[in-house]
C-alpha cells in the first residue's frame, strides 16, 4: 500500500537527516564550518562512514517515495518525474562512492565525478517534485504549495551558485568565494529533501483525495 510505503520513506529521510545534523555536533566533524565547508568535507574525516550512512538513507527514502507516488496512481513509472528522482538516488549514490577532492592534496578524478554527480541530483530532485506534487494532491492544495515550494526555494539557492559561476567568468574572482558555500548548500539541500518529505508526509496520511473518497461512497 502507498501509505505504508509513504511511512518507511518518512521514516528514512528523517533518519538521513538527523544523522546528518549530528554529524555538525560530534567530533571532529564539529569543528568543520557549516558557513564556508560544504556537507561532502565530512566524508574527508573519520566520520565518513555517518555521512555515507545518512546519504544512503536519504536515498533509501527517496526511492520509497516515488515508489509510493506511483503506486498512488500519481504517475507512470516512466514519467520524467520519476527519471529525474532515479537521477536524484544514483547522484547520492555516485556521491558515497566517489568522495570529494582534497584540496589539501590536490584535484582528483573521483573529486570531478563528485561535482557533478552533486550539481545533477540537486536539479534533479526540486524539478522533479515541482512535476508530480500537482498529480500527488490534487484536491490538497496545501500539500502541493508547501511541496513546489520548498522545491522551488532550493532551486532558488541554486541560482546563487549559478550566479557566482557567472561572475567568475567574468573576471570577478572564484565562485566558491561568491556566497558561503557551505551555507547555500545546506539550505539548497534540506529544502530540496524537505520537499521530497513533504510528498511523503502527505501520501502516509491520506493516500485518497476527497473526491476519490466520494466517487467510492456513491459506487457503494
Amino acid at each position: 500500500m502507498p501509505s505504508r510505503t509513504a511511512r518507511a520513506s518518512v521514516l528514512a529521510l528523517v533518519a538521513g537527516i538527523v544523522l546528518m545534523l549530528v554529524l555538525h555536533v560530534v567530533p571532529p566533524t564539529n569543528e568543520i564550518s557549516p558557513l564556508r565547508r560544504t556537507l561532502s568535507q565530512y566524508a574527508l574525516t573519520s566520520n565518513k562512514w555517518l555521512f555515507d550512512l545518512a546519504v544512503l538513507l536519504i536515498a533509501l527514502g527517496s526511492v520509497l517515495c516515488f515508489t509510493a507516488v506511483v503506486r498512488h496512481g500519481g504517475v507512470a513509472p516512466y514519467h520524467g518525474a520519476v527519471v529525474l528522482a532515479a537521477l536524484w538516488v544514483a547522484s547520492l549514490l555516485v556521491i558515497v562512492a566517489f568522495t570529494k577532492a582534497d584540496w589539501s592534496v590536490g584535484p582528483s578524478i573521483g573529486g570531478v565525478v563528485h561535482r557533478y554527480a552533486s550539481v545533477v541530483g540537486f536539479v534533479a530532485l526540486p524539478f522533479a517534485v515541482i512535476m508530480v506534487a500537482g498529480r500527488v494532491f490534487p484536491h490538497r492544495p496545501g500539500w502541493w504549495l508547501a511541496a513546489r515550494g520548498f522545491a522551488v526555494v532550493s532551486l532558488a539557492w541554486f541560482g546563487v551558485i549559478l550566479v557566482g559561476v557567472v561572475r567568475m567568468v567574468a573576471g570577478y574572482g572564484p565562485w566558491w568565494l561568491f556566497a558561503p558555500l557551505g551555507l547555500v548548500e545546506r539550505v539548497m539541500a534540506l529544502t530540496a529533501v524537505l520537499a521530497m518529505l513533504t510528498l511523503a508526509l502527505g501520501l502516509a496520511r491520506n493516500t485518497r483525495d476527497p473526491a476519490e473518497v466520494g466517487e467510492l461512497a456513491s459506487a457503494a
